[in-house]
């Protein structure tokens, strides 16, 4: 029996009832190209397996790639023995599902991670930390909305949908987990002009979430020209929608001369 390790902060999947949503949400078919993100002991991986007659697995852990393995031998189980936050999704082809109960410690980077392969994926049924999805789906003005928010709001359509009890895994985590859909939008709802611009943006924006957008953002434009476009200098970043933020950003990056790399490394 494989032992969980934490520093690769494992908490494994072990309720039958839990495992049946999940694959209900997901609802693989012949054919698809899954990719399940840390696999574990496998609660996942079989019924996905069975519904999609093939499967590929990125697990960090070389004992559960080789325990895996032994018990997938002859089956079609391509496993990548590699870390996540650094494996090329995108390698894989196109319209890929990517299922996983993701590791609470590397939970963020990692969804920022796959969004660099949004245009690779179909949808993606990610386990997360409750906690986590909230701020995923939080609404402006909402005391959880902030540059996960913007972010991930920007590039994917996200569902929340259920609640899964810590009692649900072994060993039993702390805090309780929540099973989220997300969809990467075949055509951005607003497009940012500058989307490396658009990050800075929002990273300034949330920075320190009392200053104002007057403060928060003085080094890349100031009031006068935040006002120009609608929005109120003294609000904070919490208050604006992902619209907004493009507002900002294609105005920095349509001023006459604007240099929008010079302007981020300020």
């Amino acid at each position: 029996m494989h032992q969980p390790r934490k520093r690769f902060g494992q908490n494994f999947l072990a309720d039958r009832t839990v495992v049946d949503r999940i694959i209900a949400a997901i609802a693989p078919r012949a054919g698809e190209r899954i990719v399940e993100i840390g696999p574990g002991l496998g609660a996942l991986t079989r019924p996905l397996l069975a519904a999609a007659n093939r499967l590929d697995a990125v697990e960090i852990d070389r004992d559960i790639v080789r325990n895996l393995g032994a018990q997938f031998r002859d089956e079609p189980l391509t496993l990548h023995q590699a870390d996540a936050l650094e494996f090329d999704f995108a390698a894989l082809g196109r319209d890929l599902r990517i299922v996983g109960n993701l590791p609470y410690n590397i939970s963020t980077p990692l969804l920022f991670h796959l969004t660099g392969s949004a245009p690779s994926i179909r949808d993606g049924h990610f386990m997360l930390q409750r906690e986590v999805v909230s701020r995923m789906v939080a609404e402006p003005g909402t005391p959880d909305y902030g540059r996960l928010s913007v972010m991930l709001q920007y590039r994917w359509r996200m569902d929340r949908l259920f609640d899964v009890a810590p009692f649900a895994f072994e060993p039993q985590p702390k805090v309780w987990s929540t099973v989220v859909r997300m969809a990467p939008y075949a055509e951005l709802p607003q497009k940012a002009r500058d989307e490396r611009l658009f990050a800075e943006v929002v990273t300034r924006a949330f920075g320190q979430r009392r200053k104002t957008l007057r403060n928060a953002l003085r080094e890349l434009l100031d009031a006068d020209a935040l006002a120009s476009l609608g929005i109120d200098p003294g609000a904070r970043g919490e208050t604006l929608d992902v619209g907004q933020f493009v507002r900002i950003a294609d105005s920095m990056a349509g001023r006459a001369g604007a240099d929008p790399v010079s302007a981020c490394a300020r």
